[in-house]
């Protein structure tokens, strides 16, 4: 009876896993669909542009993101040309309408003053979302005339080429991350079932994390962009694959200490949950940190990835252990790890341990040196912002217009700052902005009518100013700098707003996030760092390593970055992003090695118990890096720099964290420390047992 209920208990939870992944997929599917890819529905209330957007409705109710239809020729365009592109204007403005997406009356074509291009602006509905990219593709297949480049450009063909760069979300991205995490999994275990189970539990906790989202997204708690979604279900792959690993390599240790397939599972559980909870609970309360920031696409990222992570950690704990369990050693084949068996003699880690035992100064003299020359370089990260137009990668036909649009007419035309001011200084207004350099033209909002008087709205009136450079350029966003100081001189209650204004406030907002957030994860990592080692020492010690490690990362992306990939900038938001990934994911190896140099500690003493953590651990740990370093390289293969950049900066910091780090850096300086590695808890305090003479019996 007793050997049936032992049965019984983890095929229950399999079971009960399985048959949740159906509903819970179903709910996982729906989340795409609530993606809000918009810069200005990020930014919050306070922020300037929001306010004059806000405003902007009592000038003209019905709001719209304008599409810039555009015709480029190799010389002047005759008659025939121009008569075939008026009927293209016709025709695009009835597939916008059909699909329910017009927002109002396109303007007639404007032709360029060289006469080698022309230019018709169609207004589209701001709500219409990701739904964007396909009637942005059916304009482009329309408004084709033979004999010109045509182009959909402007906010609207830039933003489509944009959430079309989330389109493999749900496929490409997942694809490429299992597939990676599959080919290492089975380089390192050899086995063709045991990979399966641990994909499988990161599968279910991907799910579990997506469907949760979903129905916080859809409740309204929580905003969802694809960058969100895709980070949180790499972050998930990535987490539950490493507590995976951890597991698995503790039972099959067991395993050869026990002939009970259960008692071994007991025995791994009660030596890997701490690590594993404690673990989840440095990434979810780092990455929960983010609701402190004032972008909502940040804060989205934060309750999603901590969801995802959560439920890694419950997958981990749950359906792995149970699987495992029911197939005991056959999960291995055909290396099965026999009962009694010496575990095989891998000397790589031994002769690391060795090394870094016998010459720990030197060791961590060289570490500390390497980083800190990498560190130097952190300060020259460029991280001013980059646009809509920077951030895709690959071909874009929006881009491409863009810069067509430059060679013939303002480059910020079709997408003007718009400025609200009251009715009284307007003229005043009008003139301080025309006066900043980079701006090309300004005009009253006549509400259609040339050369009326100006809309006047609540005592405000409102100013389209044409900027003079390409309205998503970085050049852009200085002039709109300068030209809030400028009007800020000529009435202070004057506001700029618009999608330039726009980009300034997310740069701005994300850089105060860096301020405020970045002292906010170290603080809480601190403190569950000390609750779990029960010591003061050792957490600042770990924290102050991974701190080096990132700054590391950071400066080795400044060279990089700029000198041989060529990106054009950075954002203060990749760069949070970054930081918190990497010291909340940097700190879960310290976790796995420390957990288990103190379990040493108390039997072989500080040194020799770090020294025999390192051995016992370098080979999972490894792997858990290499692994996840793998999953958020998948990020790359989505035509968006950001996610590029992000991949490198999180893929590179944990392989340095992995190699340098936690191999040789924090072994090291606790074996230096000695026993004040956990003052104030007893360990600091008790007699110093017999050094051990030969690590290799670990």
């Amino acid at each position: 009876m007793a050997r049936r209920v032992r049965w019984l208990l983890p095929l229950l939870v399999v079971l009960v896993w399985i048959g949740a992944a159906g509903p819970l997929g179903v709910l996982s599917g729906k989340l795409t669909g609530l993606q809000e890819n918009d810069t200005a529905a990020f930014l919050p209330d306070s922020a300037e542009s929001t306010r004059v957007a806000d405003l902007q409705q009592d000038f003209s109710p019905v709001q719209a993101i304008p599409a810039i239809l555009l015709w480029e020729g190799d010389g002047p365009l005759d008659q025939a040309t121009l008569g075939e592109i008026q009927q293209r204007v016709q025709e695009a403005t009835a597939v916008a309408e059909d699909a329910g997406f017009l927002a109002g009356q396109p303007s007639p074509p404007i032709p360029s003053q060289d006469g080698a291009a022309v230019q018709a602006l169609l207004p589209l509905t701001p709500e219409i979302g990701d739904e964007i990219v396909p009637v942005v593709e059916d304009l482009r297949s329309t408004i084709a005339v033979d004999g010109t480049s045509s182009f959909v450009t402007g906010p609207g063909g830039i933003f489509a080429d944009f959430a079309n760069g989330f389109a493999g979300i749900d496929g490409l991205l997942l694809l490429a991350a299992f597939g990676v995490v599959l080919l290492i999994l089975l380089v390192v275990y050899r086995s063709p079932l045991l990979p399966f189970l641990v994909i499988g539990t990161a599968g279910l906790a991907l799910t579990a994390g997506n469907a949760v989202a979903y129905l916080l997204a859809d409740g309204g708690l929580i905003t969802v962009n694809g960058q969100s979604q895709g980070i949180a279900s790499i972050l998930v792959v990535g987490a539950a694959t490493d507590y995976g690993l951890l597991l698995v390599s503790r039972f099959r240790e067991e395993l050869r200490r026990e002939q009970s397939r259960f008692t071994a599972m007991r025995t791994a559980l009660r030596r890997s949950w701490e690590p594993i909870v404690a673990s989840g609970a440095t990434v979810v309360l780092g990455v929960l940190c983010l609701l402190f920031s004032d972008l909502s696409s940040n804060r989205g990222l934060g309750p999603i990835s901590a969801v995802s992570v959560s439920l890694a950690v419950v997958a981990a704990l749950t359906f792995l252990p149970a699987a495992l369990t029911l197939l005991g050693r056959a999960a291995f084949w055909p290396f099965r790890p026999r009962y009694g068996s010496e575990p095989p003699r891998g000397r790589g880690w031994q002769r690391v341990a060795t090394l870094v035992g016998r010459r720990p100064r030197r060791v961590l003299a060289v570490s500390t040196l390497a980083l800190l020359a990498a560190a130097v370089f952190a300060p020259t990260y460029e991280a001013s912002g980059i646009t809509f137009s920077d951030a895709i990668r690959g071909e874009s036909n929006g881009v491409d217009g863009q810069e067509a649009l430059a060679r013939h007419f303002d480059a910020g035309s079709g997408s003007p700052t718009v400025v609200v001011t009251p009715e009284d200084s307007w003229q005043a207004v009008a003139e301080a902005a025309a006066a900043t350099d980079g701006v090309a033209s300004v005009a009253p909002f006549t509400g259609g009518a040339p050369g009326g008087d100006p809309v006047v709205a609540d005592g405000l009136v409102r100013l389209d100013v044409t900027l003079a450079v390409a309205a998503d350029s970085t050049e852009a966003i200085d002039v709109v700098q300068d030209l809030r100081t400028q009007l800020d001189d000529a009435d202070p209650q004057a506001l700029v707003g618009g999608d330039t204004a726009s980009n300034l406030d997310a740069r701005e907002t994300a850089a105060r996030d860096l301020r405020v957030i970045v002292p906010s994860v170290l603080v809480v990592i601190t403190v569950v760092l000390a609750l779990l080692l029960r010591a003061l020492v050792a957490p600042l010690l770990l924290v102050a390593t991974v701190v080096l490690s990132v700054g590391a990362t950071v400066g080795v992306a400044a060279l990089l970055f700029e000198n041989v990939f060529g990106f054009p900038g950075s954002d203060p938001g990749i760069l949070l992003i970054g930081f918190v990934f990497l010291v909340a994911l940097g700190i879960d190896y310290n976790i796995f090695l420390m957990t288990r140099a103190r379990e040493e500690s108390t039997r072989h003493g500080t040194r020799d118990g770090v020294l025999r953590a390192l051995a016992v651990t370098g080979g999972v740990i490894t792997s858990a890096g290499m692994v996840l370093a793998a999953t958020f390289g998948a990020l790359s293969v989505l035509p968006l720099l950001f996610l590029t950049q992000l991949s490198f900066l999180v893929g590179f910091g944990v392989l340095l964290d992995t190699f340098v780090v936690r191999s040789l850096l924090v072994p090291a300086a606790v074996a230096l420390l000695g026993d004040r590695t956990w003052w104030p808890s007893h360990l600091s305090r008790r007699p110093h047992p017999e050094p051990e003479r030969e690590l290799e019996r670990v």
